[in-house]
């Protein structure tokens, strides 16, 4: 019986981040649960693809955007069930035994627990509101990963081609999700260099314009300036 999941990551200029993520899925193959690895890149013209190539990755190229590359990687996966994950995210160690034990158990959706690579206060304070925000409204970001049956997926239609956003679309559409007791661990970097305070402000802005109707587009271009 072949392995039951397709790992799917999209990519832009991630050599610096890239290789850890995937160091982190090997516990995966021991488990027998990894089918494939799908890097779903946008024009990388850094290390990326390298690294992806040396990972054993099958390679989707297209135009840069998040929805759009997940929905192309997406579309190559064979397997019954996707993982989908960002290039910056890391799941920590014993992630296997978690999902397999969901995927023979559950068929629900899922995410994981959403952790940053910093220390202190403010980075346990976002990560604590975006679980329990997950928890109460079904709404994780991509940086929390998603495990769902292909079936569900092709059902709501998949990722929609949307330059910002595309996490919370499909989020909406899925059945509801759970979250797996496991870490999803992040890079800081953006919060860090913008400030906690003020990337998570403006990130719960951009999700009440995007509620409100505002176009990706337009969001994504805010949110770029």
């Amino acid at each position: 019986m072949p392995a039951k999941i397709s790992i799917i990551i999209p990519t832009l200029n991630t050599e610096t981040t890239l290789a850890r993520t995937l160091e982190a899925l090997m516990e995966g193959l021991g488990q027998g649960l990894i089918r494939e690895l799908i890097i779903s890149d946008g024009g990388s013209s850094d290390a990326t693809l390298k690294i992806a190539e040396e990972a054993g990755a099958e390679i989707v190229t297209g135009a840069p955007s998040r929805g759009g590359q997940l929905r192309r990687g997406c579309a190559q996966a064979k397997g019954e069930w996707l993982l989908v994950l960002h290039a910056d995210t890391v799941l920590d160690t014993g992630w296997s035994e978690a999902v397999a034990d969901h995927i023979q158990t559950n068929r629900a959706p899922a995410w994981f627990q959403l952790a940053f690579r910093a220390r202190g206060i403010m980075p346990a304070w976002v990560a604590g509101w975006a679980n329990l925000r997950s928890r109460l409204f079904g709404l994780p970001y991509g940086d929390q990963g998603l495990l769902v049956r292909r079936v569900d997926y092709d059902k709501v239609g998949g990722y929609p081609d949307q330059p910002l956003m595309e996490d919370v679309a499909i989020a909406r559409a899925l059945p509801r999700l759970t979250g797996l007791p496991v870490r999803a661990i992040t890079s800081a970097e953006r919060y860090q260099r913008a400030g906690w305070l003020k990337r998570g402000s403006r990130n719960l802005w951009t999700l009440m314009r995007y509620f409100a109707g505002t176009s990706p587009e337009t969001l994504a271009d805010s949110y770029r300036r």
